[in-house]
């Protein structure tokens, strides 16, 4: 094992660097899919970024439900979860009626896009409900085992 030369508010400093690169990355990756979703990039072209980005969630989701944490600020509650589902349908159907208004389908624009935003939200709600299932239970059993 490799020796730390950083002291405790050198190591606390970088972790707070580390952090905010982290989220800086999640924001950045999520950014450049939308917009080149919005200017008409097929998969192929966004493949790259997406798969980077799903590794950086699911490394994020799995490392977090394992160490009991949630968030800083949200509940892993239904209202939340709806809340949190919600803007992410709309976000995806605003999405979805630029790039189709852009494509000129102007008949399907609102259709189209709000059967994406729909199918969006319920799946985003359905897998928060189950990742917040997923995190009570391992919460407990944290707890149950600092009480042994």
């Amino acid at each position: 094992m490799r020796k730390n030369n950083l002291d405790e508010m050198q190591e606390k400093k970088l972790l707070s660097i580390e952090h905010n690169g982290m989220w800086l990355a999640f924001w950045g990756l999520v950014a450049a899919i939308m917009i080149q979703t919005c200017l008409g990039a097929d998969f192929k072209q966004l493949a790259g970024e997406w798969v980077i980005l799903m590794v950086l969630s699911i490394y994020t989701l799995i490392a977090c439900i394992k160490n009991g944490i949630w968030d800083r600020r949200l509940k892993p509650n239904l209202k939340t979860n709806t809340l949190m589902s919600l803007l992410t349908g709309l976000a995806v159907f605003v999405i979805f009626a630029i790039e189709f208004h852009l494509d000129n389908q102007h008949g399907l624009v609102l259709p189209a896009a709000a059967f994406i935003g729909i199918f969006t939200f319920l799946l985003c709600l359905a897998v928060l409900q189950f990742t917040s299932y997923l995190y009570k239970k391992r919460k407990e059993t944290l707890e149950q085992a600092c009480d042994k």
